[in-house]
């Protein structure tokens, strides 16, 4: 018998001829005219793949659009191109990739079919009768941006997005023999068996399709399987143990179909896949290859800021690298199908997909709404990612569509309305955590947000992450969910001198910036989101180095990981200690999926003389999965090492009407004889200009009483405790090093408050930047305390607004966990160290952010710089930030009355020597 490898040698394969280039980093130049907007009028060129706004066509228009009348513009394309002599007698096809958003085309001259209305799906005509072959062909294209069909602008135009023009995807003519195999349907089990619906264009007499499986390495695994050709034939093997297809293990097949007569090869295709089950056990889970699943999702657009919609495969893997190393399994095609190429690396890499038909509030009609998922469907539906299929959005669903889905699908993929409670899948967005209460996690659909947490600017994503997540991997009706999203849609206006365009808040939404840049919010999810999860664990005396796992993966054990450990030990702020660090060997351990084991470190004898453990684990696909860090010294003895308190000589005070002035090794403060606020600081170089403070906020600076006293060699300067009117109280120590310690108890002000501390002033303008001991380098929230590391981190100053600027990390805001800080200035460098643990730092505030429904403002203390033992959290577009859960909340303190000993108590270290 014939092998399929001889027959497909002799078989003619589909073959292409790209008219266009392959994507946004190969295009080819077509002649080109605008009729509206910039440079209209007028023929020129433009590169094809693209989107016209962004090549310095037509005019900008982010979505919303109600009457449409900034979109009426329609470019005409014009390409000639050759055909071999060699095509004449088969079958030639022009496809279109995309294109927005009605389309005509016409070969030398004539109409080769009906207009095209949709922008983001593959079509294609017949032009075998119109081409001049082994000569000139001439293209025309005429691409209307505003759809004649209402419809289209309803689902397409009127969406919370950029609306662009042109032909963004790629052109080609597609060449098959007059008898061909003209499409597939795939349906590969993970028990084996394999089915296929193979279509046939003029199935000749006593002609035969024979079917053949092999590995990706290109070796034949089961027998061959053949059957008597038609129109429609169905086609069935079953392969014993096939390695199967996941998120966590993408092992993919190929098949080829060969169409013989009489023993002759007449044409082959080939397609990749994956062995794979999905299933819906209603009202308890969805199940792929029988593990029941948690998504853990985000929402993609396909979107560049310099090429708009136009993209290329090196983009999707970009993109697909990019959420996996978020530690997600899943993305979700908002809102329209996306680029072939990204599901090809969807399908490779490992994520699960939710692939969409386009609508936003408004749907297809009827007609056209078949038609274009009959073209998304057809041309998507063999990728094994696919694993849900979605018909429009947030009420942009046609109920009638419905059925095409499980008509048109051989596997039966489930339909879901994103938004709505349907078809046994309750995904109502952005429901605020205590929904709860109602039938959204206490009903009896499976729970699966196709959007929550909705990002702006800095607030979302992470934040309040933690919250959901624990709730939803306790929940045994929850599926996970899809976070909002992806990427912030800022364009590059070619028509502005290139600045970077995101509608104001309507498009800062991502958690990663426009060309991609990571926000603090990118690591909080890749932690929360590890696969490996750590319980909380304290290294305190009587440590013997036990961690305690859990295995979140869905089929991979922990044993096929790795994990390295180090100890690290920081150089100071002054240089006396040097950097060091030890790396200790792990055994990865056996622990199965969702299930609970031990990890254990041999630590040497001397590990408590090191600041911190790390421990990073990195999968089988040697990605990170996150590196975690553990603190080991405390504040307190990093603390005794810094500050030197005894030098020669002594500290001095002298009192003027208003003034405490105390002077200690060439350094001279003074204080406010009533409020004890420090007002100045000089040293022999110069004044540094830090004083005003301590400020409490929300809290009362209500110390009075002030006495100075003389304690060894030391200088004290304290308030007076009185539980009425100056219950929080303030000392300074002024030791003859120079070095001054500030001591505070005090009382919140209320028993809920947004945050806790002290501030004090200092001149933004005078700030270069800082270097710190403590966690970072990203900033934090209340409600965002994870993604980032406990280490000695250099930050210079920058002025960034997430979402409006994109160098991060971000110098303003919170930063947990402070050990000590150097504020490096335009004048003296001065250190502060905390001796307390858990101490955030506050650098100055961001300007601030609201929108139309002032969930994302956030609240931040007064003055400048800021040392706080309680901290606000964030909201995002669609909730407050205590509507993210309890850690969104505001501080709770107990009630104190008043009492010394129930007093808070933060203790801070300053060198004003300007070393």
């Amino acid at each position: 018998m014939l092998t399929t490898a001889w027959l497909n040698s002799y078989a003619q394969q589909t073959q292409k001829m790209y008219l266009s280039g392959t994507g946004s980093d190969h295009t080819v130049q077509w002649d080109f005219s605008c009729s509206a907007g910039r440079n209209s009028g007028k023929w020129t060129t433009i590169p094809v793949p693209s989107n016209w706004e962004l090549q310095g066509f037509g005019k900008y228009n982010y979505g919303w659009a109600k009457d449409s009348s900034r979109g009426k513009e329609v470019g005409q394309y014009k390409y000639k191109f050759k055909v071999p002599a060699a095509y004449k007698g088969k079958t030639v096809q022009i496809v279109f990739e995309g294109a927005m958003t009605d389309t005509e085309v016409k070969i030398n001259g004539k109409p080769v079919g009906p207009i095209h209305q949709g922008s983001y799906y593959a079509f294609k005509y017949d032009i075998s009768a119109l081409l001049n072959y082994g000569g000139s062909n001439m293209l025309e294209a005429t691409v209307a941006k505003h759809s004649a069909n209402a419809s289209v602008n309803e689902a397409e135009r009127k969406g919370d997005f950029w609306i662009f023009g042109g032909i963004f995807r790629p052109v080609y003519l597609q060449v098959l023999p007059v008898q061909h195999i003209s499409r597939v349907s795939l349906d590969a089990q993970a028990n084996g068996h394999f089915k296929a619906d193979v279509y046939i264009k003029n199935a000749p007499a006593n002609s035969m399709v024979l079917a053949q499986i092999f590995t990706s390495g290109g070796q034949s695994i089961g027998t061959p399987v053949s059957i008597k050709a038609d129109s429609l034939i169905h086609l069935q093997t079953k392969i014993t143990s096939p390695k199967l297809w996941s998120s966590e293990a993408p092992n993919l097949y190929r098949v080829d179909f060969t169409l013989m007569q009489n023993g002759k090869a007449l044409h082959v295709i080939s397609k990749k896949f994956g062995f794979r089950t999905v299933e819906v056990k209603q009202r308890d889970g969805v199940y792929v290859n029988g593990t029941k699943m948690k998504f853990k999702g985000i929402n993609r657009h396909s979107f560049w800021p310099t090429t708009g919609r136009a993209l290329s495969k090196a983009r999707s893997i970009e993109d697909v690298n990019m959420i996996k190393d978020m530690n997600m399994n899943a993305v979700r095609m908002s809102h329209y199908p996306p680029d072939d190429h990204f599901l090809d690396v969807c399908d490779s890499l490992g994520l699960f997909v939710m692939d969409e038909l386009a609508g936003w509030h408004g749907h297809y009609d009827t007609p056209t709404g078949t038609k274009l998922a009959k073209e998304m469907l057809e041309h998507d539906e063999n990728h094994p990612s696919i694993v849900f299929w979605a018909n429009g959005n947030e009420g942009g669903h046609n109920e009638e569509l419905d059925p095409l889905f499980r008509k048109l699908d051989l596997q039966h993929r489930p339909l879901v309305h994103p938004w709505e409670d349907f078809g046994g899948f309750d995904t109502q967005h952005y429901r605020d955590f205590n929904y709860g209460i109602g039938n959204y996690d206490n009903g009896h659909s499976i729970v699966m947000p196709t959007e929550f947490l909705h990002g702006e600017y800095d607030g979302g994503h992470g934040a309040g992450l933690q919250d959901y997540w624990e709730a939803m991997w306790r929940n045994p009706l929850s599926a996970g969910g899809f976070l909002w999203d992806f990427a912030d849609q800022g364009v590059l206006r070619t028509d502005k001198n290139g600045i970077i365009d995101t509608d104001k808040d309507h498009g800062p939404d991502g958690i990663v910036g426009p060309f991609h840049e990571k926000e603090g919010s990118y690591f909080t999810v890749k932690e929360i989101w590890s696969p490996v999860y750590f319980e909380r664990t304290e290294i305190a005396s009587g440590f013997d180095g036990t961690f305690h796992l859990e295995n979140r993966y869905n089929f991979t054990n922990l044993s096929q990981c790795t994990f390295t450990a180090k100890l690290v030990r920081g150089a100071d702020v002054y240089g006396k200690t040097k950097a060091a660090e030890v790396s200790i060997a792990i055994a990865s351990p056996n622990i199965k999926p969702f299930e609970k084991g031990e990890l254990k470190l041999n630590l040497p004898s001397d590990f408590k003389s090191y600041d911190f453990l790390y421990i990073t684990v990195t999968d089988n696909h040697q990605r990170e999965l996150f590196t975690w860090s553990w603190p080991i010294t405390r504040p307190e003895k990093v603390a005794r090492k810094l500050v030197v308190k005894y030098a020669q000589g002594q500290a001095t005070i002298t009192e003027t009407d208003s003034l405490y002035k105390v002077t200690a090794n060439g350094i001279n403060l003074s204080f406010s004889k009533t409020s004890g606020l420090l007002r100045k600081v000089k040293n022999a170089k110069g004044v540094i200009p830090f004083n005003n403070g301590p400020i409490l906020q929300e809290g009362l600076t209500n110390f009075k009483s002030f006495s100075q006293k003389i304690e060894g060699k030391n200088v004290v300067i304290e308030s007076t405790y009185d539980r009425k009117s100056s219950y929080n109280t303030l000392q300074w120590t002024i030791y003859p090093s120079g070095w001054v310690k500030m001591k505070l108890r005090y009382f919140p002000g209320d028993y809920f408050t947004n945050f806790v501390g002290v501030n004090f002033s200092f001149p933004e303008k005078e700030m270069k930047g800082v270097e710190y001991m403590g966690s970072g380098p990203y900033r934090v929230w209340k409600n965002r305390m994870k993604g980032t590391r406990l280490g000695i981190w250099k930050k210079d100053y920058n002025d960034t607004e997430t979402g409006e600027k994109w160098l991060y990390p971000e110098f303003k805001g919170y930063h947990a966990n402070l050990y000590w800080v150097k504020f490096n200035t335009t004048g003296q460098p001065f250190t502060v160290v905390a001796e307390d643990e858990d101490t955030f730092l506050r650098l100055f505030t961001p300007a601030p952010k609201d929108d139309q429904w002032h969930n994302y403002v956030v609240k931040f203390p007064s003055g400048d710089i800021s040392f706080m033992q309680g901290i606000s959290a964030i909201g995002n577009k669609t909730l407050g930030a205590e509507d993210t859960g309890p850690m969104g909340m505001k501080n709770i303190f107990y009630d104190y009355e008043k009492e010394p000993k129930r007093a808070k108590e933060l203790n801070l270290y300053f060198d004003f020597s300007g070393r």
